[in-house]
């Protein structure tokens, strides 16, 4: 009895394996079949998904807009980006200057109080809030319009150079201005963007070349500029009356001497009565540049006030304030980040109409930089 038992359950395992094989043997056909038609699908429409999953990403699969863009982000926030921003305080100099002449004759007539260096002492950190937030209140609205409409700019730089009211300040905005659109026509505008239309690129040298022009038709001598700055960051690819020919001027790059003798056969001797019709301000050039070039609003306005920062932290390691690594600390910092943006977010609606001084002391300050009695900066 037992030994049929046996038998039988001997008999059901071997058929239960039976089965179990059969059944593993059609889902290996069942997967064989599958995965011939996946490589055959694949084969047809491209590559497979095994290379797909094994191969990684290139680079060049990224967009090129994006890549265009940050490149140039890069570029206009290089601190080698030869504007001529070494030259300038932008009101530091004379700020620390007069800060420590306060004390001193605040210790000499009352030497019997003491006195607290630490609170006294003119301090780069007390400087810094007012100058971003001079500077943006200024210039950052001219900035974000020039970026929305680059066609304005001619008419942006006009109102700029109305509103600034220092002539100091306004020398040292047209010097930087200047050297920027020599960028512009000596380096940047043969190498536009790869994703930019034939049309972006044409309309882009036309408000350019043509601002140019007025540039020149002014004798190159914008209000507030004076002749050693002409001569430095005078643009020596000068295109010329009709928008071919100055879009040709700008790709074939003329010598300075071919440009003198055209410019002074196209254009009369400017009015002294008269304003001149282009200054070149740093602002709005650097909008309407800073949209050509792919760089979003945002970007635009947030580099226009790190390179503020950098300038004046430069300019603070120079005068003897602190020493580089305690510049790039500071500009590491989140106090600096949060000023930016913060001066940036009050600015993002701002039209150019409301635009103006909000530290009236710092035009006092950049103003009395020339009455110094030793400077090591232009401003």
């Amino acid at each position: 009895m037992s030994s049929s038992v046996c038998k039988t359950s001997q008999v059901e395992l071997e058929n239960e394996v039976a089965e179990l094989e059969a059944r593993l043997a059609k889902a290996k056909q069942q997967l064989k079949s599958r995965t011939a038609a996946t490589a055959s699908a694949h084969d047809e429409n491209g590559p497979s998904s095994y290379k797909q999953l094994l191969t990684p990403p290139s680079p060049l699969t990224q967009t090129a807009i994006t890549d265009s863009s940050q490149h140039y982000l890069l570029l206009l926030s290089d601190s080698a980006l030869p504007l001529g921003s070494f030259a300038f305080s932008s009101g530091l100099e004379s700020y620390l200057a007069h800060a420590r002449n306060h004390n001193h004759n605040h210790n000499r007539t009352s030497p019997a109080q003491p006195s607290a260096p630490s609170a006294s002492a003119p301090s780069f950190s007390s400087f810094l809030p007012l100058s971003l937030s001079s500077y943006a209140s200024t210039t950052l609205p001219f900035v974000l319009a020039a970026h929305r409409d680059p066609a304005a700019l001619a008419e942006l730089d006009d109102c700029l150079d109305a509103a600034v009211i220092c002539t100091v300040g306004r020398r040292a905005s047209v010097a930087q201005g200047r050297a920027l659109l020599s960028i512009w026509e000596k380096s940047f505008v043969n190498s536009m963007p790869s994703a930019s239309s034939p049309a972006v690129e044409e309309g882009a040298r036309k408000v350019l070349g043509g601002f140019g022009g007025l540039l020149r038709r002014a004798g190159g001598s914008g209000s507030g500029s004076g002749s050693s700055m002409t001569t430095t960051t005078k643009p020596s690819s000068a295109p010329q009356t009709s928008p071919a020919i100055k879009a040709g001027a700008i790709e074939k790059h003329e010598p300075h001497e071919q440009d003198d003798e055209e410019q002074t056969e196209e254009f009369p001797d400017p009015d002294p009565a008269l304003p001149p019709p282009a200054s070149a301000h740093l602002a709005p050039l650097f909008g309407a540049i800073a949209n050509i070039l792919g760089l979003s609003l945002h970007q635009t306005a947030y580099v226009f006030m790190l390179a503020h920062a950098k300038a004046l932290a430069s300019a603070a390691v120079r005068a003897g304030v602190f020493g580089p690594y305690q510049a790039q600390r500071l500009l590491a910092g989140s106090e600096v980040q949060g000023l930016i943006r913060e001066v940036v977010e009050r600015e993002w609606l701002t039209k150019i109409e409301e635009a103006g001084q909000s530290v009236p002391v710092m035009d006092l300050w950049v103003g009395r930089h020339e009455l110094l009695y030793s400077r090591i900066f232009n401003s």
